[in-house]
């Protein structure tokens, strides 16, 4: 059986990708940038009279691999091999239709974020404090406070690479599409850049506050002041 796990709730799918590896004993753990169509082979026929099925975890395959000849025939050859093991790709972005139509007979799991986490980003522009600390609470209802900050710090990370045209070096701007980009740069120029730093150091020092122990208030508190001063 070969399932994919993708979608935009990177932590979602991540702890479920994670979870079912450790539910198998003795499942293997790969890296997608590294595997090859030689270990594969090695790994899931390994050359013995009796065939054992395998549990394998792959890592990151479909996003760290530019389209190529091997890419294609690593795909292949792991469609084949899932009528006789337990195969499991998890890809930290959510995956174009395209792309999964190579799977046809895969189970597909997307776990995706809520629309209003997004209507939260979008909405994020000088002087509009009241309004974000509203859809952050409403965002609460779908999302904890966690994965809103992780959503935060992304968003500020990409808006200040825009503003500095230092995009080509964000994972996350690459993966974006043109409309996405697009809106983003939008957002950009309704910012000052050194008040981008200014905002993006504030969610610097309460993230190391978080891990530190040392934040004087609750991850949610300290978020609800970051967005109303904004």
């Amino acid at each position: 059986m070969l399932t994919i796990i993708h979608g935009s709730d990177i932590a979602a799918s991540r702890k479920f990708f994670l979870e079912e590896k450790e539910k198998i004993k003795g499942a293997e753990l790969l890296k997608g940038s590294q595997i090859n169509l030689t270990d594969l082979c090695q790994l899931l026929e390994g050359g013995g009279l009796f065939e054992n099925s395998r549990s394998i975890f792959i890592d990151q395959f479909l996003s760290e691999r530019k389209k190529s000849a091997e890419r294609d025939a690593v795909i292949s050859y792991l469609v084949e091999q899932a009528k006789n093991h337990a195969i499991f790709l998890w890809e930290g972005k959510e995956l174009d239709k395209t792309t999964l139509s190579q799977f046809k007979q895969a189970a597909i799991k997307q776990f995706k974020l809520s629309s209003q986490l997004f209507t939260l980003m979008d909405a994020i522009k000088p002087k509009n404090g009241t309004q974000l600390v509203q859809l952050f609470h409403k965002s609460l209802e779908t999302n904890d406070a966690e994965m809103i900050f992780f959503m935060l710090i992304r968003q500020f990370r990409i808006l200040l690479a825009l503003s500095e045209k230092s995009a080509k070096n964000i994972t996350e701007v690459s993966r974006l599409a043109p409309w996405q980009k697009g809106k983003i740069e939008r957002q950009v120029n309704l910012f000052e850049k050194d008040y981008l730093k200014q905002l993006y150091l504030k969610l610097f020092r309460i993230e190391l506050g978080q891990k530190t122990g040392t934040l004087s208030s609750s991850l949610t508190s300290a978020i609800d002041f970051f967005l109303f001063e904004i």
